[in-house]
């Protein structure tokens, strides 16, 4: 290494061996903090040094036969590629006036980061001096900001420097936005083999945040603290659990009479069971889905529109085919809503928007009546329990539900 380099990096070394033999132990807190801020200033300038050297380090890839100097960097010093790629990024994007200012101890990476893929999402055809204004402009409030609201400043950039121009340049960003998550738009499925699936999906951004705010209607539809306990054993499991019960029960509650036709009739699931099944604890039932069920998940599905349970004799042949009348009417399900108020089992509050029709007093199974004194509201988890044989359901003289499970 040249003398150029090594004068000052040894000093450098020498000056944090230095430091090491100084226990923060002991150190009073004025003396911490101050060291910690200037700490974060002295790494902030020693990484504008290693940017400002790898901006020009293409030669070191030649050399050494490395894929980049970014690749070989990282094999040297044992780092991630990505951190390593980030910082040639910002050799590459960056410019002069960014890697002074953290230089100086002005602006660290992260800071940095925001900064030019900011100024990178600015029109190409923009007047260079108004790019190096927002530059200046986003560099100033580096003082101020940490990433997440210069990023928020970024995305406003144009406004600041070119207001006659942004409404017409957010358009367009829209527009060409929109284009392209319309193009990467997927969905898959894949059968885990173990009765759980995945579904993996990429779509639009407006899409997502529509159903984000549909599952959290149902995750977190809290009216505050009941029976003096926070909650219900609902709310208690993990948040990415709670969205996917939100998501099993908004499929399972679409209406059928608002999905495309299949083969000239509404969509909808028949579910078919021997009536000797249906009566047996043990029994399973075929769906035209292609799913194997056990005779309770066939009691739950029945309270619902869109499935339609078939009870077969003994030959095969239809004994019973459930139509619209097994299930409850609209007028029905309002007059639940209003007596019930939501889910009647004890300390849950999922509203009643978000609740199910439940046949408590007979099941549709054994000839129970789909009348409103007969009907009960549940939300999925509760109405998914409540057909569950591994636990014991009690309804009370005051509506609600309680559940015990069996040993």
């Amino acid at each position: 290494m040249s003398s150029t380099y090594a004068a000052p990096l040894d000093a450098v070394e020498h000056a944090l061996d230095d430091l090491a033999t100084i226990a923060p132990d002991y150190r009073s807190t004025g003396e911490k903090k101050d060291a910690l801020i200037r700490l974060s200033r002295i790494v902030a300038r020693v990484e504008a040094e290693r940017i400002r050297i790898l901006a020009v380090s293409e030669d070191i890839a030649v050399e050494t036969g490395a894929r980049s100097t970014a690749h070989w960097l990282a094999a040297e010093t044992r780092d991630g590629i990505g951190q390593v790629r980030l910082r040639e990024k910002l050799a590459r994007d960056g410019g002069e006036p960014i890697t002074a200012a953290m230089g100086e101890g002005a602006v660290n990476v992260a800071q940095a980061r925001e900064i030019v893929d900011a100024l990178q999402r600015l029109p190409k055809n923009l007047d260079p001096e108004l790019r190096a204004k927002g530059e200046a402009y986003l560099i100033g409030e580096a003082a101020h900001f940490g990433p997440p609201e210069l990023r928020r400043l970024g995305a406003r950039l144009l406004e600041v420097i070119a207001p006659e121009d942004a409404d017409e340049a957010e358009y367009q960003r829209l527009l060409a936005e929109d284009r392209r998550a319309r193009a990467v738009t997927r969905l898959t499925f894949r059968d885990r083999g173990d009765g759980s699936g995945d579904l993996h999906a990429r779509i639009p951004m407006p899409v997502l945040n529509r159903l984000r705010t549909y599952l959290e209607s149902y995750t977190s539809p809290r009216r505050g603290p009941v029976g003096g306990v926070l909650g219900d054993e609902v709310d208690q499991l993990p948040a990415p659990r709670r969205r996917g019960e939100a998501f099993c029960a908004l499929l399972e509650n679409l209406p059928a009479n608002a999905l495309p036709k299949h083969g000239g009739t509404a969509t909808s699931v028949m579910v078919m069971i021997t009536l000797d099944a249906l009566r047996s604890e043990t029994g399973l039932a075929e769906t035209t889905t292609g799913d194997t069920r056990t005779a309770d998940h066939v009691r739950r599905l029945a309270c619902q529109a869109g499935i339609i349970p078939v009870v077969l004799g003994g030959k095969g042949e239809i004994l019973d085919l459930g139509r619209s009348k097994r299930l409850f009417t609209g007028p029905q399900r309002k007059a639940m809503a209003l007596r019930d108020r939501g889910c009647t089992a004890d300390g849950c509050t999922i509203p009643a928007a978000w609740c199910e029709a439940h046949h408590h007093q007979q099941p549709w199974t054994q000839g129970g009546k789909t009348n409103l004194a007969d009907g009960k509201l549940l939300c999925p988890f509760h109405h998914h329990r409540a057909h569950d044989p591994a636990w014991q359901t009690h309804h009370h003289a005051n509506g609600s539900t309680t559940f015990y499970r069996r040993t």
